[in-house]
């Protein structure tokens, strides 16, 4: 059967999520605990690659296996095998058909920004410090001018395969800033990313908020296309993404 798992996930002692060569990644241990659970290793489709250091609240992910374990045990079984980081929520079966990233038509991530001129001793690995006072109105307006569809080329890092072959058109159905107490936080839905689109659009806000930028500059990035003009790559430790969002079955 094809079983979607949601999962969640502190990104700190990771590589990401994608297996790679060079250091531990999420879906390394999380097949390492399929296997030990199983008796098998299925490939793994994760819903998006996340860089080093990104947190996850609701990641999803499918796989094809053939298990006795109850569907709505399985979350246990697999986390008695898990590192304390990792997290299974919920597992249930999906369309043989269904991938868990090309399935999706929406994901949201959020930027977490603590504006603040002392860390917190619990949480500094999930945030981003920032000292000096922020205008979050004026990032919330900013963030509201990269809602719809454009050529997010100004906000993508070199070296990203996509942007190479010239797919850099995406659409974000909804971006904002938001302030409570400390804490700032950029919320962006979108059809899809580039590679660091996220943290470039936290740190294209953030100059905004420190009024290096104004609202009405953003525009004028997107369509210069010119990665030199937008903000910097923020840390990944304040990135977290947040939801996914799938197509409901039609008789749901």
């Amino acid at each position: 059967m094809n079983i979607l798992c949601t999962i969640a996930y502190r990104g700190t002692a990771y590589h990401g999520f994608q297996v790679q060569k060079n250091g531990l990644t999420v879906c390394e241990v999380f097949q390492n605990a399929l296997e030990a659970v199983l008796g098998t290793r299925p490939d793994v489709k994760g819903c998006s690659r996340t860089d080093a250091g990104v947190h996850a609240a609701a990641f999803c992910l499918n796989f094809h296996a053939e298990t006795r374990i109850p569907l709505e045990k399985l979350p246990l079984a697999l986390n008695s095998r898990l590192p304390a980081d990792v997290r299974v929520l919920e597992a249930r079966q999906v369309p043989e058909e269904f991938h868990a990233r090309y399935s999706a038509h929406a994901k949201t991530y959020c930027y977490r920004i603590r504006n603040s001129a002392i860390d917190s001793p619990f949480s500094q690995e999930y945030y981003y410090r920032v000292p000096g006072e922020l205008d979050t109105k004026a990032m919330d307006r900013a963030a509201r001018q990269f809602v719809g569809t454009h050529d997010f080329t100004a906000l993508c890092s070199a070296g990203s395969e996509i942007a190479a072959r010239g797919d850099t058109v995406r659409t974000i159905t909804a971006c904002s800033a938001e302030r409570q107490g400390e804490m700032v936080t950029i919320t962006v839905t979108a059809d899809g990313y580039l590679y660091n689109m996220v943290r470039i659009l936290a740190g294209t806000l953030l100059e905004v908020g420190q009024h290096r930028l104004k609202p009405e500059d953003i525009p004028c990035i997107l369509e210069g296309r010119d990665r030199s003009k937008a903000g910097p790559t923020l840390p990944a430790k304040g990135l977290f993404l947040q939801r996914v969002e799938y197509p409901q079955p039609e008789n749901a």
